[in-house]
């Protein structure tokens, strides 16, 4: 297998961890939450057999990267700025960006605002909607009223993270492994009332699914006991703050050829209809919906995963 490295490289003020494989063209590769570059340990190998340079850095808040905290600082402008730093660092005047969660969300948003630095992008799991019609948070009460809605339960500062860094390792065990506490459909998660925690009702599995072992819990377990869950619910934390500072979302288009890959029981599809994203990315050259996956796709069903990725560069123009 292809030996993954670990450097430190500074950019726009701080510095971030990456995890890179491989030489050749660059792939940037921008996890989610509660994540990290360890998310794309089958991704790694497999672009830089194909000839690419791939790097998935820890995001900021995230693992061995800077942990800023101020919560402006997780705002979804400077977190696109550590990206358009790295490529700098990195000598390259473009790269393919691709990403999962928040980590598409931070895609889809490079590519529409840095044309000139991101020839196509990939998102996973997180469709690109553009500009909400009204702030996040007050979108969320006008959706799910009283209803408990994990956004607005990591709203407060501070709440979440005392919940999460009680016990790390059955946190990341049932968020990666149980029903998903952002599944807004799941009973178990209907069942919430107001005051309850992100954990409330959900089973703890004690066995794990095929694509993820022990020690890959342990390590995003122990990832998470050095950095908290400070930094990465301060990207929650910003949407309001992003509403406002990128109004230019409401109109401008992706142009760039794009890929979306989502697993079909994924709860994302369920709040976010991906026929909206089509007008918005008209190179958008394939949804590809993986039958029986869930959310963490890259990780879930990485052989097909990677096929699509590799499928899709290989078209890309040189």
């Amino acid at each position: 297998m292809t030996d993954i490295k670990h450097r430190t490289v500074k950019t726009n003020g701080i510095n971030l961890h990456i995890a890179e494989a491989g030489e050749g063209p660059l792939v940037l590769l921008i996890h989610g939450w509660p994540e990290s570059w360890y998310s794309w340990r089958h991704q790694l190998p497999a672009l830089a057999a194909a000839g690419y340079h791939a790097v998935a850095p820890d995001v900021r808040g995230y693992g061995r990267s800077d942990k800023p905290r101020e919560l402006e600082a997780y705002s979804m402008k400077n977190m696109l700025a550590d990206y358009v730093g790295l490529l700098d660092a990195l000598g390259e005047k473009t790269a393919v960006v691709v990403g999962h969660d928040w980590g598409a969300a931070m895609a889809w948003t490079s590519a529409a605002l840095y044309p000139d630095r991101y020839r196509a992008v990939v998102g996973m799991s997180v469709p690109y909607l553009g500009r909400s019609p009204m702030p996040p948070t007050k979108l969320f009460k006008s959706m799910f009223g009283e209803n408990w809605f994990y956004i607005l339960y990591f709203q407060e500062p501070g709440v979440a993270e005392a919940e999460f860094e009680a016990d790390i390792p059955r946190t990341m065990r049932t968020i990666l492994a149980g029903i998903p506490g952002f599944d807004a459909k799941a009973e178990a998660v209907r069942a919430k009332k107001k005051g309850d925690k992100f954990l409330t009702g959900l089973d703890t599995p004690g066995t794990l699914p095929a694509w993820l072992t022990e020690d890959d819990v342990a390590y995003f377990a122990k990832e998470f006991a050095g950095s908290g869950f400070r930094g990465g619910l301060n990207r929650y934390r910003n949407m309001d703050r992003d509403w406002e500072e990128l109004p230019e979302l409401a109109t401008v288009k992706i142009e760039q050829p794009a890929l979306f890959i989502i697993g079909e029981k994924d709860p994302v599809r369920a709040m976010s209809p991906i026929d909206q994203m089509k007008p918005l990315v008209p190179n958008l050259e394939e949804v590809l919906l993986i039958p029986e996956a869930g959310h963490w796709i890259q990780q879930e069903r990485a052989a097909e995963v990677n096929a699509a990725l590799l499928a899709f560069l290989k078209a890309l123009p040189t």
